[in-house]
């Protein structure tokens, strides 16, 4: 099963490349690389630099493949492997995406970037919370705080309560956009799914703490 999860993703970084190589000899010498809250450009790069993305994705690959040895004792990612492989595709997914929107607007397409890039986040927050709650204490994906890091049931709770926020958070986000909202009040919706899941799992420390329940 876990060598199902990397051969998908030596596809999705052989794909990308792939599709690199065949645009690349067509990019103009400079293409632009980054962009404002405004959706305006405000850094042009070598085109070389449309190589960036695809070594990303490579050293990605890497991390996920090395964090199993890295974890300590008692914060193992194996305890949810299959879960925590999926957030590699998505990661992976979501790179792929942004490399396609660069070779798009290197080409001088019509782009509004905010809204390729909000949407695309907010879909990703979707299928991150779906799964959100299978995630077991470990020091590298979820909701890292001190006090679900030092109470495993405060953890499950937080990561309970996280999933369905960012799940509505995403939901909520997509109909931002279709009654077009700007950028701003998207990345709010964002920041506020996350504050929620930490502002909980200290409320639900704390809770636990009088209790004399940890």
């Amino acid at each position: 099963m876990r060598r199902n999860y990397f051969l998908i993703a030596a596809l999705l970084i052989v794909a990308t490349l792939a599709v690199t190589l065949i645009f690349y000899p067509d990019l103009p010498s400079r293409i632009p690389m980054h962009w404002n809250w405004r959706g305006q450009v405000n850094r042009y790069g070598d085109k070389w630099e449309i190589f960036l993305m695809p070594a990303a994705m490579v050293v990605v690959v890497l991390l996920f493949a090395a964090m199993p040895w890295l974890s300590p004792r008692r914060f193992e990612v194996n305890t949810f492997r299959s879960t925590y492989l999926y957030f590699m595709l998505l990661a992976l997914a979501f790179m792929a995406y942004i490399h396609a929107l660069h070779l798009w607007a290197a080409f001088s397409k019509p782009l509004d970037i905010n809204r390729a890039m909000l949407g695309a986040s907010f879909l990703l927050l979707i299928l991150f919370g779906n799964v959100l709650s299978r995630v077991r204490r470990n020091f590298f994906i979820g909701v890292r705080t001190p006090w679900t890091l030092s109470s495993e049931k405060v953890w499950d709770a937080t990561h309970r309560f996280a999933a369905k926020a960012f799940v509505v958070a995403g939901l909520l986000g997509l109909l931002s956009l279709v009654v077009s909202a700007g950028a701003i009040a998207g990345l709010v919706i964002i920041v506020a799914a996350g504050l929620a899941s930490v502002l909980y799992s200290l409320a639900y420390y704390k809770r636990l703490e009088r209790r004399n329940q940890l």
